[in-house]
């Protein structure tokens, strides 16, 4: 039996690990959950998978809480709960999830991770520490689990190119003035995929499909123009690597993230699961775009940031987060969220960057530069 713990258990990628799991319970015993405040939830998954210690990273008032075993407070409870375990899922929101990715790896826990930000935010620094430590890593989120699927058995210096898909979201048959004019609603409306808010809207303005392309140029290791963003609407390949004989590795299925999950949860092998099946003949025909630069701001920025270096990166990351959030509240618009980003990167003065501590402190810094250019909007 191997311990698992999920951080982030009441979220999207939570949800659909513990539907996975339901059917490896003789394999996997889940010994530590955690959410970011969501405390009766966290504790209805708990009680049941017998589940006796929890964490919640929020400040949550847990005094009137009725729980038969340990609930563990704070950010630092992430690291806190990886001790428990031999494999921790990291499904946590934002750059939290990257203090537990490098305990993870310090001490060789297996990491299945599903918080792109972590990559984003650790670049060099976290590419060094997995390559310095052995401990195994493996990726949930479809495009990067695509990848690496791809890639298996093949010499990673023979690749020419590396197609990142994406859907184009809800607005990719949209006019640039219509979307300037969209609802909050109408960026919720993936065609697609089921997807937290934040990652829904992400998806709609692309800055998602950016910090994809930073994730895979540091899990990887490869040269960032080696990536190309392919839309591809049907959602079907979800990503691909053509090699140097021009040969193309494609990963396909339906849109399901059950698939790169149970793939990661039974890596090295391949087992029967509960995701849903690929019926070929009534899936097509399939189609492929490049991107729109112009109508999706926010994929130019980032292709700018993941080559100008990490700190451009934290500061793409956390002004698109803040930006995001302002947006879920209705306090600005769709394309003020581009508009943040650039003047966030605008503002940036390169620094030397070596440490955690380095990392966050630049977060901090764009997060409260964005109040400052929101109060005149």
């Amino acid at each position: 039996m191997k311990r698992i713990v999920i951080l982030g258990a009441t979220g999207s990628i939570g949800k659909n690990t513990l539907s996975v799991l339901d059917g490896m319970l003789d394999r996997y015993e889940i010994v530590g959950l955690s959410a970011k405040s969501n405390i009766r939830g966290l504790i209805e998954t708990a009680e049941k998978y017998h589940v006796k210690t929890i964490g919640v990273t929020d400040d949550v008032d847990t005094s009137a809480v009725n729980f038969d075993g340990r609930i563990l407070k704070g950010k630092q409870c992430l690291t806190e709960l990886c001790d428990l375990a031999d494999i921790v899922v990291i499904a946590v929101v934002g750059p939290d999830g990257l203090r537990p990715f490098i305990h993870c790896l310090k001490n060789h826990i297996t990491v299945a991770f599903a918080t792109k930000e972590a990559m984003v935010y650790g670049g060099k620094i976290l590419r060094d520490l997995i390559d310095e430590t052995g401990t195994d890593v493996l990726p949930l989120d479809s495009e990067i689990s695509a990848i690496y699927q791809a890639l298996r058995g093949n010499d990673k210096k023979s690749i020419k190119e590396i197609y990142l898909t994406a859907s184009g979201g809800p607005f990719r048959t949209w006019d640039r003035d219509r979307i300037a004019s969209s609802s909050l609603a109408e960026a919720l409306n993936h065609p697609n995929w089921s997807m937290g808010r934040k990652i829904t809207v992400d998806s709609a303005t692309m800055a998602n499909k950016g910090l994809e392309i930073m994730e895979t140029r540091w899990f990887f290791d490869v040269d960032p123009s080696l990536i190309t963003v392919v839309i591809h609407p049907e959602s079907i390949i979800h990503s691909a690597v053509k090699y140097k004989d021009n040969s193309v590795m494609a990963q396909m299925g339906e849109t399901d993230m059950r698939t790169p999950i149970a793939y990661a949860l039974n890596y090295p092998d391949r087992v029967e699961n509960v995701s849903r099946e690929l019926d070929l003949f009534s899936r097509t025909p399939l189609t492929f775009e490049r991107p729109d630069l112009e109508k999706f701001p926010a994929l130019k920025l980032a292709m700018e940031a993941v080559r100008a270096g990490i700190g451009e990166q934290i500061v793409f990351n956390a002004s698109n987060d803040r930006a995001v959030e302002l947006f879920l509240q209705e306090r600005i618009g769709f394309y003020d969220i581009s508009d943040i980003i650039k003047r966030s990167l605008d503002s940036y003065v390169p620094r030397e960057i070596s440490t955690v501590d380095d990392i966050f402190a630049i977060d901090e810094q764009v997060k409260a530069l964005v109040e400052d250019v929101t109060r005149g909007m």
